[in-house]
């Protein structure tokens, strides 16, 4: 039996195809740096879920990890919680150390 590709069908792979596209290019922080407006800040994203945060010249090992829209970032027993903007920007906590920080191209 032979079957036909309706335009629903061929619509609903497209949209699919799309959704897919978008859930995997958005919101990964893995392989990426984000820095604070001045460049004090620094956060790399490295894999396995490791994370160096450079504030100035020192630089401290942290681990993270993502979900959906959040990134949690752990250093010395210190969590963080980061929402992952629509710019893929960070936001923390507001009043916190770390509260915008934008990936750097």
């Amino acid at each position: 039996m032979k079957k036909k590709i309706t335009l629903s069908n061929a619509l609903m792979f497209v949209m699919l195809l799309t959704l897919g596209a978008a859930i995997a290019c958005g919101g990964k922080v893995e392989g990426n740096t984000y820095e604070d407006n001045g460049g004090v800040v620094k956060i790399e994203f490295k894999s396995s879920g490791k994370a160096y945060v450079s504030t100035g010249p020192a630089t401290n090992t942290c681990s993270y990890a993502e979900s959906a829209k959040t990134v949690t970032l752990t250093c010395e027993g210190d969590k963080t919680v980061f929402t992952v903007d629509d710019d893929g920007d960070l936001n923390g906590p507001p009043g916190g150390f770390m509260t915008r920080l934008t990936k750097k191209k």
